[in-house]
């Protein structure tokens, strides 16, 4: 049974044009999305500011009290939709609970800047942060964390960079281009396979990009290189199964 929150969000999509439709306009649902952001309520944090990262827009979230370390945040959004802006809110508040500062990151997005341009950047923001660290405060464990898409290139990142990160958070990961598991079969409340379809299509910039494991992890061979990993799934989501399907990390040695 779907939670009265998801039954209220399926009924206030249900008038949407669908990302596949030749008629969905990418450009002005991202204007509405930062226009809807700024009309939610905000947190105070003790400093929120934006960086450069060697040339990759970030936002930096430091709570009052801030334990040692940062967490790079990689938002969601089926690589096309959604910004620093957008999450502003939902990292605010991230921020504050988890007590920790947090680096959201300005990745490029397709269909303007295909793979492996996004996991490019989250690469240019981790040499970065080798590299300013002290400067900024940031020294401490490095926690990569995102939702969605986000998901995809907090693994991605993971395995590129194996020993970096103390954790990994995934929070309803998109893994799979061929969209195989069952739950795209089983749990269509809203959702069309022609969707997540539409979202690999953009960012893919060849065919065989969609088999590549930087794009899709889940076919890496280095998946026992990952550190402490928490994947979040929800019960009624088309994602759900291919989070579940992700192997459990190596214990870490001493």
């Amino acid at each position: 049974m779907l939670h009265p929150q998801a039954r209220a969000a399926l009924a206030a999509a249900a008038g949407e044009t669908p990302v596949h439709d030749p008629a969905f306009d990418i450009a002005d649902v991202r204007e509405a999305a930062r226009l809807e952001a700024l009309r939610q309520p905000r947190e105070d944090v003790a400093e929120v500011r934006d960086v450069d990262a060697d040339g990759v827009p970030c936002r930096l979230y430091r709570p009052a009290g801030a334990r040692p370390g940062v967490v790079v945040h990689l938002h969601g959004g089926g690589f096309v939709l959604n910004d620093v802006d957008v999450h502003d809110a939902a990292v605010r508040a991230f921020a504050n609970r988890a007590g920790i500062a947090v680096l959201s990151v300005e990745y490029r997005r397709p269909p303007e800047h295909r793979f492996p341009a996004a996991p490019d950047d989250v690469d240019t923001v981790v040499r970065w942060l080798d590299a300013h660290a002290e400067a900024e405060g940031l020294t401490g464990p490095t926690v990569v964390h995102g939702d969605s898409a986000g998901g995809n290139l907090a693994l991605v990142a993971a395995l590129r960079h194996p020993g970096r990160f103390a954790a990994t958070v995934l929070i309803y990961p998109f893994l799979d281009p061929a969209g195989s598991s069952a739950s795209y079969r089983t749990e269509t409340h809203g959702f069309d396979p022609r969707e997540a379809a539409w979202y690999w299509e953009q960012y893919a910039a060849t065919p065989a990009d969609l088999e590549h494991p930087d794009l899709a992890p889940l076919r890496s061979g280095r998946l026992g290189t990952l550190p402490p990993t928490l994947v979040v799934t929800a019960e009624h989501d088309p994602l759900r199964d291919e989070g579940r399907s992700s192997p459990p990390a190596s214990p870490r040695r001493a």
